[in-house]
């Protein structure tokens, strides 16, 4: 109970109205929902709408970076919601080591947008606690890495507790931040951990690719009562994808659990998540020169996974090449194997599964090694032959 405790120390600080009802194991904290801060302008203002952010009003799909997609699902989900906040450090008064939480400071305020000393798992300690009173906290770690300092708070207070307390007790925490490589940032700030956490119960673990499904899927977690796993790619902060009609509206959200088909093909099967979608669709481009059509499903989330969609796929292209940047040994890829030997798409495939993975070894910081270390649109284009039994 000492992340309650802390908690609800914080949340008194920085002035929520609440009060505390019951002392002992039913205590719990009541939000009365308090009015937003007056900062600059009126903070309860309508947000900024991301037509508007992405330099268009003619209504139709717009462009936007993945980063600006992440923040306008963060300010959405704040203004629909009181209880929801964000801590982290560097993400109030900098807005953000990679600019996410810009201008949320000033439209919400510092009860609602926190800076914290670099104790990741004093703070993640705060943030299970206050998931555990009511609130709706969303933890961004400067990278996933740093994350492991706080691994006991997050599987252990918080993915369990649901489970342990019978169903009563959940805990609706939102951890966000870059994961895996970026560029020559050394091996302690590039492990990808969607493997890692996917192998925890009580946790959803979400990987997007695309700034639609950066917006979708983080509303989705924002509003799941599970702790929820936002892996990000830094890389992929920069980067500009269309932005459709649909997907610029407030209620937007894309349920976690349902995979997307990038591109359709009836050869093979890429399945990716991440950064590495693009190396696959970048892959089915240099391919459909030699006539090989290539389908690329990007899964979106890591747990659940959608299984069902994988299988579907593999139905039609009868190969499967699964393409991550983690380990290979108990990875992604191995897990897609498993799934789909263990599933009835075994009886459609006319060849063995291809495992496309990052390499066995410590992310190397000299950057010829870093670039031989994950996969690229070549390597994913060899797998894809091996499968069609073609010269590579």
């Amino acid at each position: 109970m000492a992340s309650i405790a802390a908690a609800r120390r914080l949340l008194v600080k920085r002035s929520f109205s609440t009060s505390v009802v019951a002392a002992g194991p039913n205590s719990r904290l009541l939000l009365n929902k308090p009015s937003l801060p007056l900062v600059g302008k009126q903070a309860a203002m309508r947000m900024v709408d991301v037509g508007k952010r992405a330099a268009s009003s003619n209504g139709g799909p717009v462009q936007i970076t993945v980063r600006d997609a992440l923040n306008s699902a963060m300010a959405e989900e704040m203004e629909r919601d009181d209880a929801v906040f964000l801590m982290g450090e560097e993400v109030a008064q900098y807005n953000g080591a990679y600019k996410v939480s810009r201008g949320l400071l000033d439209k919400f305020g510092d009860r609602r947008v926190i800076d914290t000393p670099i104790t990741e798992a004093g703070f993640t300690g705060i943030c299970v606690g206050a998931a555990l009173a009511g609130l709706k906290p969303i933890c961004e770690f400067m990278t996933f890495n740093f994350a492991m300092q706080a691994i006991d708070q997050i599987i252990n207070s918080g993915a369990k507790t649901l489970y342990m307390s019978g169903g009563t007790q959940p805990c609706n925490v939102t951890f966000r931040g870059p994961n895996g490589a970026a560029a020559g940032v050394g091996a302690q700030h590039s492990q990808d951990y969607s493997a890692w956490y996917g192998a925890i119960p009580g946790l959803k673990v979400v990987s997007p690719y695309s700034a639609e499904d950066a917006r979708g899927l983080l509303k989705a977690s924002i509003r799941d009562p599970n702790v929820t796993i936002f892996l990000e790619n830094e890389i992929l902060y920069g980067e500009t994808f269309e932005l459709s009609e649909e997907a610029q509206s407030p209620d937007f959200v894309i349920p976690l659990g349902k995979a997307k088909i990038e591109r359709a093909g009836t050869d093979v099967t890429l399945v990716s998540h991440s950064r590495n979608v693009e190396f696959c669709l970048k892959a089915a481009e240099i391919l459909a020169k030699e006539n090989i059509s290539v389908e690329v499903l990007n899964v979106r989330t890591i747990k659940p996974l959608d299984v069902p969609a994988i299988v579907k796929s593999i139905k039609k292209t009868n190969r499967v090449v699964a393409v991550d940047s983690g380990y290979p040994a108990f990875g992604f890829g191995s897990e897609i194997a498993a799934q789909v030997m263990e599933s009835e798409a075994f009886d459609y495939l006319d060849a063995p599964v291809e495992r496309v993975t990052g390499a066995e070894v410590p992310t190397p910081y000299a950057v010829q090694l870093e670039n031989l270390a994950f996969p690229t649109e070549d390597t994913i284009v060899k797998a894809v032959k091996r499968t069609l039994y073609l010269p590579y």
